[in-house]
């Protein structure tokens, strides 16, 4: 279960890459019912969606290295310089080198070898999301890849996770949890990519009724790309775009 007590390797923070910042945080803050804070034209505008005062995502335009409307994830590193190295190492690629962040923190972003784009985060004034796990915040993150097992070893030696292969009827789950986490800090699965995308890892964010706020969804201009299903032992979840193509899910947890 994602917590605010980041461990390394832990899910942390997470943005949206957007061609028009005004729309996206339009729709994002009607469907959700973020509060959205603007940092200012000296951070490019970068929005902080909040809930209750504590910020939950954020939002910022595309950049070179974010060229089409996306959400990345970001995973916590307490040195963003040496896991790069280990990235390389290990088969990925360098999207955009390890930077400060005027004092909030040091990034840098990502592709693992399927191409799915990640970043990482250090900490600084800023050590992450303020809340998880309640409606209107991130719930759980998936990567979707051609290949589920292959991927493991890459992001095994790199961050130190854990797989665990959840039975779900004829198939299983690949559940990843942080090293050093209980048996309680699973974070993430993995996917078998569906044909036609590109390898993406996939936010969930947690809603109080995942039907409802998947019509809200259509209303306020995006898609439904797989209707509302009920997971046994998850909950409800449907797979939505916003109106510019950003993959992103909803769940209604069953616990």
């Amino acid at each position: 279960m994602l917590t605010t007590h980041y461990l390394p390797g832990s899910p942390c923070w997470l943005d949206l890459g957007s061609p028009d910042l005004e729309a996206s945080t339009a729709f994002y803050t009607g469907l959700f019912g973020w509060r959205s804070v603007s940092l200012g034209p000296d951070h490019g505008d970068y929005r902080f969606c909040q809930v209750g005062g504590r910020t939950v995502a954020g939002i910022s335009r595309e950049t070179a290295f974010r060229p089409v409307p996306a959400w990345l994830t970001y995973f916590q590193a307490p040195d963003a310089d040496v896991i790069a190295k280990s990235i390389e190492q290990a088969g990925g690629t360098v999207l955009a080198a390890p930077a400060d962040i005027q004092g909030q923190g040091r990034m840098a972003v990502f592709a693992d070898p399927a191409g799915a784009p990640f970043a990482v985060w250090q900490p600084g004034a800023t050590k992450g999301l303020g809340l998880v796990t309640e409606p209107g915040s991130l719930g759980w993150v998936e990567l979707h890849v051609p290949d589920p097992d292959a991927v493991r070893d890459f992001y095994r030696p790199v961050f130190g996770w854990r797989f665990e292969d959840l039975k779900m009827g004829d198939t299983s789950y690949p559940v990843v949890s942080p090293a050093g986490g209980g048996e309680a800090s699973a974070m993430a699965g993995i996917a078998r990519l569906e044909g036609g995308q590109a390898a993406h890892w996939l936010p969930y964010f947690e809603v109080p009724d995942c039907d409802a706020t998947a019509v809200r969804a259509q209303e306020l201009g995006g898609t439904v790309e797989a209707p509302a299903m009920t997971a046994e032992g998850a909950g409800r979840m449907a797979f939505l775009a916003d109106p510019f193509g950003a993959r992103f899910a909803i769940i209604t947890s069953s616990a």
